[in-house]
C-alpha cells in the first residue's frame, strides 16, 4: 500500500515539556503513518531524545495531546505505553549486563501480549540477528559495542512493537557497524514495523527515511520527505557540513 494511503499511527499536536523550570520541547507537532520509517534529527539538546522520551512517557508533557492508534496516550504510565505497542530502545542500550543474553531477550518479552509468543519472538530475533544466538547464554556485558546494540534492538523487537522508536542507534559505534545497522532498521521496517529514529549520523538517517523532522531548540523548524529534507541546503550546510 502507497504511504499516503495508510492511517496514523502517532500523532503529537504542539507538545511541550519542562526539565523543571527549563522548557525542552516547544509546540512540537509530527505524524507517523503505519509502515513508515520517521526521522528526528537536529544538533545536540535539540530536543530528540526528549521527544521520544515524552512519547514513552518517561517525561510527561506540560502541554499539547499524543494519540496513538486514535487513543490519547499523554497522561499514560510508560508500562501501558509499551503493552499498547510502543517501544523505545534508549541511547545507552541499558542492558542488564550480569544476565545473559537470552534473559536479557526474555525480559523484553515481559508485557503480557509479548510473553505469550516469547518462543516465536525469540526465533524471529534469532533470525535477525543470528549471533545473539550463538552468544545466547555469554553474559551481556562481555558483548562487544555492535552486539551490544544488537542485542538492545532485539529485547525491544521482543515486545512485538507496533512502533520501535531508535534513540541514537550507531553512537559510538565503527562505520561498518553503522551501515549493518541501518540495514537492519530498514529490514525491521520492511517486516511491518513502523520506525521512529532520532540518529545524530543525519546522512543515514535522512536517506532510509519516509518522513524527517529537524528540531532546533525544542521547536520543529523544518518537515518534509527524508530525501528533499536531505537535498535542503541548510540541512547540507548545518550537519553534513556542504
Amino acid at each position: 500500500m502507497p504511504i499516503w494511503g495508510r492511517s496514523i499511527l502517532l500523532d503529537l499536536e504542539n507538545i511541550s515539556a519542562h526539565y523543571g523550570d527549563v522548557q525542552a520541547l516547544e509546540n512540537v507537532s509530527l505524524r507517523i503513518k503505519e509502515g513508515q520509517i520517521v526521522s528526528i534529527v537536529g544538533s545536540n539538546g535539540a530536543g530528540k531524545s526528549t521527544t521520544l522520551n515524552t512519547i514513552s512517557g518517561v517525561i510527561q508533557s506540560s502541554s499539547g495531546t499524543i494519540e496513538f492508534l486514535g487513543k490519547r496516550i499523554e497522561n499514560l504510565p510508560p508500562h501501558r505505553i509499551v503493552e499498547l505497542g510502543i517501544v523505545q530502545i534508549p541511547e545507552a542500550r541499558l542492558l542488564f549486563p550480569y544476565m545473559t543474553v537470552l534473559e536479557n531477550l526474555e525480559l523484553g518479552a515481559f508485557n503480557p501480549q509479548a510473553r505469550k509468543g516469547t518462543g516465536e519472538n525469540l526465533e524471529a530475533v534469532f533470525r535477525l540477528f543470528p549471533v545473539l544466538e550463538d552468544r545466547k547464554n555469554q553474559l551481556a556485558g562481555t558483548l562487544s559495542g555492535g552486539e551490544q546494540q544488537m542485542l538492545a534492538i532485539a529485547r525491544g523487537l521482543m515486545a512485538r512493537p507496533k512502533l520501535l522508536m531508535l534513540d541514537e542507534p550507531s553512537l559510538g559505534l565503527a562505520p561498518l557497524l553503522v551501515k549493518q545497522v541501518f540495514e537492519t532498521v530498514k529490514e525491521i521496517n520492511a517486516q511491518g514495523i513502523t520506525v521512529l529514529l532520532v540518529e545524530q549520523n543525519v546522512f543515514h538517517s535522512l536517506s532510509i527515511a519516509d518522513e524527517a523532522y529537524v528540531l532546533e531548540n525544542g521547536r520543529v523548524v523544518l518537515g518534509g520527505q527524508g530525501k528533499e529534507i536531505l537535498s535542503n541546503p541548510q540541512v547540507k550546510e548545518a550537519y553534513l557540513g556542504i
